[in-house]
């Protein structure tokens, strides 16, 4: 397969010789382009009967001669349409240049809009314009009609290669280039509801002397000027709160973290969350405006309630379930958590091969039940609410019950798509909570919170009652597109050297 490669690269090389001595630039400039495709694919008829001269850019996507004719297809991100080109309209020396021509360049044609004998609506070319040479040949993907239908075979389908090589994917896969547009409307929707809710959005470092706001390992790096270790940033949680602080009441940001983790179909170690904080809001309504939030992109962005999603078929109308995490855990589990024992839960851990991490409590015993018997249960949108309060160190106290944090996860099809809290403002109990912290990770819990002294310093210059929520865009793309995948969504998705 590479010695063919490679051939087809000689002769497109030598192709390319032979245009700059035609005194031809093989990649020039400028380019002049009067129209998309798509412009002149609406309203045919008009087209012809005005014989208006346009000018076309695009890639050629398929070419062929039949002696003193040529014929090609012509691609740009709106449309496709054939040209032809004629060597007594165009001239030797215009028509010598498109024998030159490959599939795969970028050429310009100006001409007018015309039905081939054929009765193909097609651009007859008056001039053919290089733009950039093809060097190395793309992949054949071919198609048919059939019954009225358009079949693809030899598709560009190697799912690896496909990420690696995502021009090619993007370019060879039309339903796949979809994915990204949308992608782009789902996020440009969320800035747009979220601006409409009266949140600013608001951009924090990446590049941060501590890390924090999550339970996660950290990227690490290096400046040099100021000689000190940095981390690429695993939540914005401790900035935005900042920002309450100083006085702003409804913030939010779009943005990557980075967290050095496992990778798997949910999980990738660059990827996309959005955060936001409203002062003098609770999780109740951090709950109200998720569950808005996703209906109103199902509406009005994708257009459906229904959606195809890890095997299942998940309904985002509502209004949806509300239920605590004790409750699910002694209805899924077998287990009676009601009582929060910690010689019993962790019996009943052992009994059933579930490890349990060192310096755990009952908190992180009960989250060990939910993980294990009830988070693949919950298919139709569920807020899981009332979170113990060890695995909850940024969250308040659930009023009346302190072994809890007033705190929610959004799960669907298993799947966690939101974590919210009632934000803890209480200087003095953060300041417990993030210690504990540092306790566990003495012992080994490399994903514990770091103590945060500057944040723990502007608690105390006052912080207001509110809600919290991060909400991972990469999911919410792969329910909204129906993708399995997380690398389906990501443009560029981490990979493993290539041997």
């Amino acid at each position: 397969m590479q010695q063919n490669i490679n051939q087809f690269v000689k002769l497109r090389k030598e192709k390319l010789e032979k245009i700059k001595a035609l005194s031809i630039e093989p990649f020039p400039i400028t380019s002049e382009r009067t129209h998309i495709i798509s412009a002149v694919l609406q309203d045919q008829q008009n087209w012809i009967d005005q014989e208006t001269v346009v000018t076309l850019c695009g890639r050629l996507v398929a070419m062929r001669r039949q002696g003193k004719i040529g014929f090609g297809n012509l691609e740009d991100q709106s449309g496709k349409v054939q040209i032809y080109v004629q060597r007594d309209i165009v001239g030797e020396d215009n028509y010598e240049l498109f024998k030159l021509c490959d599939a795969g360049d970028f050429v310009q044609v100006s001409g007018s809009m015309f039905l081939t004998q054929a009765g193909q609506y097609s651009i007859k070319a008056d001039v053919v314009t290089l733009l950039g040479k093809n060097i190395r040949p793309l992949p054949a993907v071919k198609e048919k009609v059939i019954d009225g239908k358009t079949v693809r075979y030899d598709e560009f389908a190697d799912i690896e290669l496909r990420y690696r090589k995502r021009y090619l994917d993007l370019l060879l896969n039309p339903e796949h280039r979809r994915v990204f547009e949308m992608r782009s409307r789902i996020i440009s929707a969320i800035r747009s509801f979220m601006d409409a809710e009266g949140y600013m959005e608001v951009e924090t470092p990446i590049l941060q002397p501590l890390y924090g706001g999550a339970n996660a390992r950290p990227f690490t790096t290096h400046h040099n000027t100021l000689d000190m270790d940095l981390y690429l940033r695993i939540a914005t949680e401790l900035y935005l709160k900042r920002l309450i602080v100083g006085g702003f009441e409804r913030v939010y940001e779009i943005g990557k973290n980075f967290r050095n983790e496992g990778m798997d179909r949910t999980h990738n170690p660059e990827f996309t969350l959005m955060e936001f904080y409203h002062a003098f809001s609770d999780l109740n309504g951090m709950m109200d405006i998720a569950e808005r939030l996703f209906k109103d992109l199902a509406t009005n962005v994708i257009g459906k309630d229904i959606y195809a999603y890890q095997g299942h078929q998940v309904n985002l109308t509502g209004p949806w379930r509300r239920v605590s995490m004790l409750d699910l855990v002694t209805e899924h589990s077998g287990y009676d958590a009601s009582d929060m024992d910690f010689e019993r839960a962790a019996a009943f851990c052992n009994e059933h091969k579930i490890e349990i991490p060192p310096g755990s409590g009952i908190g992180r015993l009960i989250a060990l039940l939910f993980e294990h018997y009830v988070e693949s249960k919950l298919i139709q949108p569920t807020f899981v609410c009332d979170f113990p309060k060890e695995i909850s160190p940024l969250a308040k106290s659930l009023p009346g019950n302190p072994q809890f944090a007033d705190r929610f996860e959004l799960f669907i099809a298993g799947n966690e798509f939101a974590n919210a809290f009632s934000e803890l403002n209480d200087p003095f109990d953060q300041r417990d909570r993030l210690e504990a912290q540092a306790k566990l990770r003495e012992m080994g819990d490399v994903e514990a919170n770091v103590v945060d002294e500057d944040f723990l310093e502007a608690l105390e210059y006052g912080m207001p009652p509110m809600g919290g929520q991060g909400i991972g865009i990469d999911r919410l793309v792969m329910l909204l597109t129906e993708n399995d995948s997380i690398k389906e969504v990501i443009l560029f998705p981490q990979m493993k050297p290539e041997v």
